[in-house]
This record gives structure tokens, C-alpha cells and sequence, in this order.
């Protein structure tokens, strides 16, 4: 697998689409993902509870790989920087990453913003390592292809009709039974995404375990601002760090020009975060 390379066919589905699934691309690492990544929430998140997702703690944890140095290893792993090199440029960013144990149904949601134009509609992608088996029945993503072109007619419906509390009343239908595109994975496939394209998953059991990586392409200067605004969000996590030691520790240079963006411009992150504890503890 180390000659791994994405084909122009994947890329254009891609950029047409919003997705790919590389069916078992990951199969001789899987074993020593699971692993990690339970080992990881058992010492970080050992108060996971089985209660509906809310993206809060009791599911998530951010800047997972930070935790181990085997999970590190991924930013380093031949195949994903190919996908990230072929989707993102060679220059991209690696943004941060989240340990999820998924519980119930998530709803239609963007993974980011979708205000701002960027150049052929891709700011950043996430890249999805699933623990257990899921198909339609049993929270699989369902995603909604073509819905992240920026601008779109679509897309734009979408964005401001898809949250809607009652779908019944707008268009007829469930929630769950919007036209979208069941992702049947089993661990070792690799998902990547478009994180501006609308996704979902319902039906899914009370400890669904994905391990998301995001990635973007370096950010322009007259961008910067929403560089700083992307940071920030990560502040109601209470994370002073998107990258975490093991990421950082011993990096290679070529993953360093990976983090660098970042690293770069998180200072005002650690006081966001202080103050977003500091607002929960009060109440």
C-alpha cells in the first residue's frame, strides 16, 4: 500500500460529489487503532455514558491523537498524505483530530461554516477511521452529494431549510428518509469527506467509535481571520492545544510543515478555553 495513490477518477468523484470510501485501504492498521483508541478513552474518557451525542465530553474527545504517539503516527502514514496531497494541496494543514463514541441519531449537520467561498469549494476534509461495522440500519453516514458547493441554488435550500424541526411539515418526509447516501463501512475502510457537504446518521447503537481527523488546505492570507474563528470554536472543549505532545513530540520536519499553520496561530486559544471552563463550572 505504501504506493498508494489517489486517480484522477477519484478525484473528480470527489470534487464532484464530496466524498470517497477507500474500501479496505487501513486493513493492517485497524487492529492497532481499536486498540489505541480504547486505551485512549479509557484514561481520557472513562466517563463516557451511553447518553445521546451532544458533542460534548461524555462522547468526544479533542486533539486525540495527541494522545498516543501510535495514532501520531497517521499524519505520517503514506496514504493519507497522499489523499490530503491529492484533495488539499502538498501544503495542507493538519487541523485536529477527535476520538467520538456516537449514540443514537446526529441529524443533518456541516462539519464547518459554509459563508465564505473558497477556491474550488474545498477549505477541509475529514478523514474518518470507523471501529465497528455500520450500514444504513445501523448509523451508517448518509450523506448528501453535491451539497458542498458553496453558492449552490442546492446547497443553499439546504442550509436554510435541512434544520427545520418538523420535515414532515416542509416536505413530507422523516428526517431519515431525506434522499442521501448510505455508507456501509467496515473497520479498515477509510471515509473522507468534504466537511461542508451535509451528512447525518441514524438508527446507530449506544457506542458507535470513529476516530476524525481533520485536514485543510493552508490558509491564504486574507483568510487568516477565519483561521483564528475555526480555533476558536474548539474553546467549549476546553483544549488549549489542536495538536496534543504525542503530535508534537519528535515530529519529523515533514510533519512539522504539516502543523506549523497552526502552531502558529492557536495563542489565543489556552484563555478561550479557561474562560469557557470557568462559565461552566458557574453554572
Amino acid at each position: 500500500m505504501r504506493d498508494f495513490k489517489v486517480t484522477s477518477q477519484q478525484k473528480a468523484f470527489f470534487d464532484t460529489f464530496g466524498y470517497l470510501v477507500f474500501r479496505g485501504l487501513m486493513q493492517d492498521r485497524i487492529m492497532e487503532i481499536t486498540e489505541e483508541f480504547d486505551a485512549v478513552f479509557t484514561k481520557h474518557g472513562g466517563n463516557f455514558d451511553g447518553k445521546p451525542h451532544t458533542f460534548k465530553k461524555t462522547s468526544t474527545i479533542v486533539a486525540f491523537l495527541g494522545h498516543s504517539e501510535k495514532l501520531a503516527s497517521l499524519l505520517d502514514d503514506p496514504r493519507i498524505h497522499a489523499i490530503c496531497s491529492a484533495l488539499l494541496g502538498d501544503d495542507y494543514n493538519y487541523l485536529t483530530s477527535a476520538g467520538n463514541k456516537y449514540v443514537g441519531d446526529t441529524g443533518w449537520h456541516s462539519d464547518t461554516s459554509m459563508d465564505k467561498q473558497w477556491p474550488g469549494n474545498l477549505k477541509s476534509l475529514n478523514v474518518s477511521f470507523y471501529l465497528d461495522p455500520v450500514t444504513k440500519e445501523t448509523g451508517a453516514l448518509r450523506v448528501i452529494p453535491g451539497s458542498h458547493y458553496i453558492g449552490d441554488q442546492f446547497t443553499e435550500i439546504l442550509k436554510e431549510q435541512i434544520h427545520a424541526a418538523d420535515m414532515q411539515a416542509q416536505w413530507g418526509i422523516d428526517r431519515a428518509d431525506l434522499p442521501a447516501v448510505p455508507l456501509d463501512i467496515r473497520p479498515g475502510d477509510l471515509l473522507v469527506f468534504n466537511n461542508y457537504m451535509k451528512h447525518a446518521a441514524f438508527g446507530g447503537g449506544n457506542n458507535r467509535r470513529v476516530l476524525l481527523i481533520n485536514f485543510s488546505r493552508h490558509y491564504t492570507e486574507e483568510h487568516m481571520a477565519e483561521l483564528h474563528e475555526y480555533v476558536s470554536t474548539f474553546a467549549p472543549y476546553w483544549v488549549e492545544e489542536l495538536h496534543g505532545e504525542a503530535v508534537l513530540r519528535n515530529a519529523s520536519s515533514e510533519r512539522l510543515r504539516h502543523l506549523r499553520q497552526i502552531q502558529e496561530n492557536q495563542a489565543h486559544l489556552p484563555e478561550l478555553a479557561r474562560q469557557a471552563k470557568a462559565a461552566a463550572t458557574r453554572s
